[in-house]
């Protein structure tokens, strides 16, 4: 449910592209992403268990969670308008794309750092208790020390782990600069029905493997239906008004 309510950041883009880029879409962009959507929350859905969705929870909190995705959607059209404009300023050549990244994940550090004591009280862990509780992170982190049965893989696993989230996250930022934001979402959209297949394989330390639904296949079929519709080629206006 995560993801399928995640899936209102493709809209928020779309609407803030338009107020703060000034950028306009064609019919088959707009309804490419409708399918990219669709394609999601089939895929996602097919492996729920047959209670209904969020029974046990308010619609506030849903109604919380695709309110903030405007904020994640916001931070990536403003990237967006950082290249354009730095390529105005630079004559052509757009900002490096470790520059922005490297302000970015600081700013985000800055504030993640500044909002711990209200994090951490919000996780159940008192303030004074915090530095333990890194402590025993740094050291579930690094293997080291002892009682770490919940540690299995480290320091492996989590290196893995960082090192394919910033080449992930470099290549969307480099797709940002070389295209749109917005189609560097999509793009980053079809990594879930491949996460979904890749965990359904039995992988070590996931030894569980799973057969996927006939409606997994369809929305992931769906999910790339809508990518290419989106990025169907036009004509150009130029060429149009020569003719």
């Amino acid at each position: 449910m995560l993801i399928i309510l995640s899936q209102s950041f493709l809209v928020w883009q779309l609407i803030l592209s338009v107020l703060i880029l000034g950028r306009k879409y064609r019919a088959n962009q707009i309804f490419g992403c409708l399918l990219v959507t669709v394609g999601v929350i089939l895929a996602v859905a097919s492996g729920a268990n047959s209670g209904p969705f969020l029974s046990d929870v308010k619609l506030f909190w849903p109604a919380v969670l695709m309110a903030s995705s405007a904020c994640h959607a916001g931070a990536s059209i403003i990237k967006e308008f950082v290249f354009i404009d730095g390529a105005k300023r630079l004559k052509g050549k757009r900002p490096d794309i470790f520059v922005v990244n490297s302000f970015g994940s600081g700013f985000q550090a800055l504030f993640v750092f500044l909002l711990l004591p209200f994090l951490s009280n919000l996780k159940g862990i008192p303030l004074a208790e915090l530095p333990a509780y890194i402590n025993r992170g740094a050291a579930c982190f690094l293997n080291i020390g002892g009682n770490l049965k919940d540690c299995h893989g480290a320091p492996l696993l989590p290196l893995l782990f960082i090192a394919m989230n910033m080449a992930f996250n470099i290549s969307i930022l480099n797709l940002v600069k070389m295209s749109t934001a917005l189609v560097a979402s999509l793009t980053a959209t079809l990594a879930v029905p491949l996460s979904i297949y890749v965990l359904s394989l039995p992988l070590p330390y996931i030894p569980c493997g799973t057969n996927l639904s006939t409606s997994f296949l369809v929305g992931a079929a769906i999910l790339v239906l809508g990518l290419l519709l989106y990025n169907l080629p036009q004509k150009s206006v130029r060429r149009t008004k020569t003719d």
